[in-house]
């Protein structure tokens, strides 16, 4: 699944960047996101749990973030493993343009699993992490603007 979007935020990009590595600002906005922390300057741990049709599976894994460019762009990279729901893989890049008091935040997001969960079928898979991925945005837009 890849999806691509953008963001118009009322804030300076040097706001919003240091919103993105906020992990308590990210926690309020990963929808399901139950547990964030960081580990190192370029690595989080994060437990979630998300509704997937008539099941909640949650999954444990780690994020990664690469291509640092502040206060531009990064990408990050989500890795995560459900007990027995099976694996889930995927990551946005990030890039941040300031234009006149704004930022806009354009992205481009890829997500697929493995396992379990997978036999739930592609359409549900996509209609589920682009939801996520949308949700989070918006979400963060609306966090960030009220800074």
């Amino acid at each position: 699944m890849d999806l691509t979007g953008e963001e118009r935020i009322a804030a300076s990009r040097a706001i919003v960047w240091s919103a993105l590595n906020d992990p308590e600002i990210l926690k309020a906005c990963i929808p399901g996101c139950e547990q964030l922390d960081w580990v190192s300057e370029t690595e989080l741990e994060a437990t979630l749990a998300v509704r997937l049709g008539v099941i909640k599976p949650r999954f444990s894994g780690a994020i990664y973030l690469s291509n640092l460019n502040p206060p531009f762009s990064y990408t990050i990279t989500c890795m995560g493993k459900g007990s027995i729901a099976g694996i889930a893989k995927g990551g946005a890049d990030v890039s941040l343009i300031e234009d006149g008091g704004e930022t806009r935040l354009v992205y481009k997001v890829n997500a697929e699993v493995g396992g379990k969960v997978a036999k739930f079928g592609s359409r549900l898979i996509s209609s589920t992490a682009s939801k996520i991925a949308t949700r989070f945005f918006e979400k963060f837009n609306e966090a960030v603007s009220a800074l």
